[in-house]
């Protein structure tokens, strides 16, 4: 089957079903909780994850897929009659997932043609990227043309996310355990957002309510947006942020995403956010 073929990774959340719904291949990252190494959503699905996370008093580790798992899915594309294939893949300033995927373009450059697009974001922002090209392959254009417009959907995309408890921030190293303790006790809910390829603070919120509806209005003030998705960690509000959104975009039109490992690690249970790409 001719045509450009979409690669991405598990990092960026996307739902099992949107990713076959665009014909888009996910390679895996992995996870450690300490000797046990697991496959992200092949051996552990974001609800595995949770679970496991609740039980662990240290973080999992995460790690990059190696070269050799984005050279077979490039093979696979070229054993299918692809064209050429476009790699989007999470951000080259928190991960090497991007340095093993470039890796592998170069090692089958003989066989098919690849390139690889550095979303500079996390999560459903790399999803938005990766659909965005899987709907110029879809419509049957160039490899050149598909590339050009992930490349140009990266500086589009927003991240915003509220963070429900600072325990994986003091497990990780990121703030002392007064520091979280004192933040649980005030309710303090910070708010990140992906700047420039990185996660940065972005606000504190004083409880989850307004958490919510600050991540509202930040769709609010963008509007009008397109790509809107909310993605969460087991949070239990869900619901409650899409009826704020309600206004801005119908609610069958907004996607749902499961937060997993690799992003999950880091930002915690319960975390939940919105992702959406400006004109």
């Amino acid at each position: 089957m001719s045509g450009v073929r979409i690669v991405a990774d598990t990092a960026s959340d996307l739902p099992p079903e949107v990713a076959t719904a665009h014909g888009i291949e996910l390679v895996p990252l992995t996870v450690r909780f300490g000797a046990e190494e697991l496959v992200d959503r092949r051996d552990l699905t974001p609800a595995d994850f949770w679970s496991r996370l609740a039980a662990s008093s240290v973080l999992p580790s995460t790690a990059a897929p190696s070269p050799g798992a984005f050279e077979e899915a490039y093979r696979r594309a070229a054993a299918d009659g692809a064209d050429g294939v476009v790699c989007v893949t999470i951000s080259s300033a928190l991960s090497a997932t991007f340095e093993a995927a470039r890796l592998a373009a170069d090692s089958v450059k003989d066989t098919i043609d690849v390139r690889v697009v550095d979303s500079r974001a996390v999560s459903m922002a790399e999803g938005t990227v990766a659909i965005a090209a899987a709907g110029l392959a879809a419509a049957g254009r160039s490899l050149d043309d598909v590339a050009a417009g992930a490349a140009a959907m990266v500086p589009r995309t927003r991240t915003f996310a509220a963070l429900d408890t600072l325990d994986n921030l003091r497990k990780g190293g990121r703030i002392g355990a007064a520091q979280a303790l004192l933040g649980s006790m005030l309710s303090i809910k910070p708010i990140i957002q992906v700047a420039g390829g990185k996660v940065e603070a972005e606000s504190k919120q004083r409880t989850r309510g307004k958490s919510l509806r600050y991540l509202a209005d930040k769709v609010h003030e963008a509007s009008p947006v397109d790509h809107l998705t909310v993605m969460h960690g087991g949070a239990p509000d869900v619901d409650a942020l899409l009826d704020l959104l309600a206004d801005v975009c119908p609610r069958d039109k907004i996607t749902v995403a499961d937060v997993g490992a690799v992003i999950g690690t880091h930002a915690g249970p319960r975390v939940i956010g919105v992702t959406f790409a400006v004109p």
